[in-house]
């Protein structure tokens, strides 16, 4: 069932709610959270579609703000969408024009479910200038952004790291999931033994490569390449560089990985591209913060020991070079760039790219 509402109220859409419950028998009690989700028009379709697929395993009322131009006349329409239509969830969908167009509390307060945890979303951008200073943002539980979608995945997570609060959690980190459990399930099944270098293989433009390359490397104690491959932003091969051979997990497609290893014959895993789908259900799963994540955006960021970064495809952004300046020497100022299509060690300077692609990240 949809219902749809122009020029309104939040207080009007709350007594329309009450109305279609009491019409329908529909109830609330077994909604376990609200989850409002920031989006830009014409696109959050997809991100309401994730959003229901979700609520089957939590069950929960979704607000959607679309924002509009701002320099329209304020007014607020809103659809209701209840039963079928909104999965195990129910779904209010606010399109502010004017003044409306940005998100505030006070747009949301009344239609809060009382006494229950707050997840706020932005599907298609990193919300400038912090997630946590919005008034959105302060009184929500859970913050999930999604990194992927800037052009410079180096500058966007130093930016991530700067202002981060326990509760953020990034999209380009859960679809790295599948990869470290077969990592972490590899290394403990092998024998005893250093590893010497990770290889992460994948777009430079995704910071799904970076963020799983620095939780191995500061996991494993190790130094961390980073080879920027041309194609989709995607996460393509992990090479674990040890005395006894090399440990190489590789998935050249979207549905099954290749694992080689020192003295055993290749495997195959079933290993699929996470869909959007699957990491918002993941992220509902739990609302406290998740520590594994905020370790490696803070201190991992930090520490993490850089041999060198390969670009094969031209098109490395300038947060790279300064990445690699930080974490494991680089150029000096005055120095040239490198062209592209070399291999740049800790000491030489690093590609800069002038410009970037846009493509959706899959890891």
């Amino acid at each position: 069932m949809i219902v749809s509402m122009e020029n309104t109220t939040t207080s009007a859409i709350d007594k329309k709610l009450s109305q279609l419950r009491d019409q329908h028998g529909v109830v609330t009690l077994g909604r376990v959270l609200t989850l409002v989700i920031l989006a830009q028009a014409g696109h959050s379709e997809a991100a309401l579609e994730a959003a229901n697929f979700a609520s089957h395993e939590h069950p929960c009322r979704i607000l959607v703000h679309v924002a509009h131009s701002s320099s329209e006349e304020t007014r607020l329409d809103a659809q209701l969408r209840m039963g079928g239509d909104a999965g195990a969830s129910e779904v209010i969908v606010l399109h502010g024009y004017g003044e409306l167009a940005e998100p505030t509390e006070t747009l949301f307060s009344a239609l809060l479910l009382p006494d229950a945890p707050i997840v706020a979303w932005w599907p298609h951008t990193v919300p400038p200038p912090s997630p946590h200073t919005s008034s959105i943002a302060g009184i929500a539980h859970r913050r999930i952004m999604d990194s992927a979608r800037s052009d410079d995945a180096y500058e966007t997570l130093a930016e991530l790291r700067r202002r981060y609060v326990p509760g953020d959690t990034d999209l380009a980190w859960t679809r790295v999931t599948n990869w470290r459990i077969q990592l972490a399930a590899v290394l403990d099944q092998a024998d005893p033994a250093p590893v010497r270098e990770v290889v992460v293989e994948g777009c430079g433009r995704s910071p799904s490569v970076v963020l799983l390359g620095t939780w191995l490397g500061t996991r494993l104690d190790a130094e961390v390449t980073f080879v920027n491959n041309p194609g989709p932003r995607r996460l393509d091969r992990v090479t674990l560089v040890r005395d006894d051979g090399e440990i190489v997990l590789e998935r050249p497609g979207r549905t099954v990985a290749w694992l080689r290893q020192p003295g055993q014959p290749d495997q195959q895993i079933a290993m699929p591209v996470r869909d959007l789908n699957a990491c918002i259900a993941e992220e509902l799963r739990r609302l406290d913060p998740d520590e594994v994540y905020g370790e490696v955006l803070t201190t991992g960021l930090r520490d993490v020991r850089v041999a060198r970064i390969v670009d094969t495809a031209g098109e490395l952004a300038p947060g790279a070079a300064r990445f690699l300046a930080e974490h494991g020497g680089g150029r000096a100022d005055g120095e040239q760039p490198a062209a592209p299509g070399t291999a740049v060690p800790a000491s030489e300077p690093v590609a800069q790219a002038a410009s970037t692609t846009s493509g959706e990240d899959r890891a």
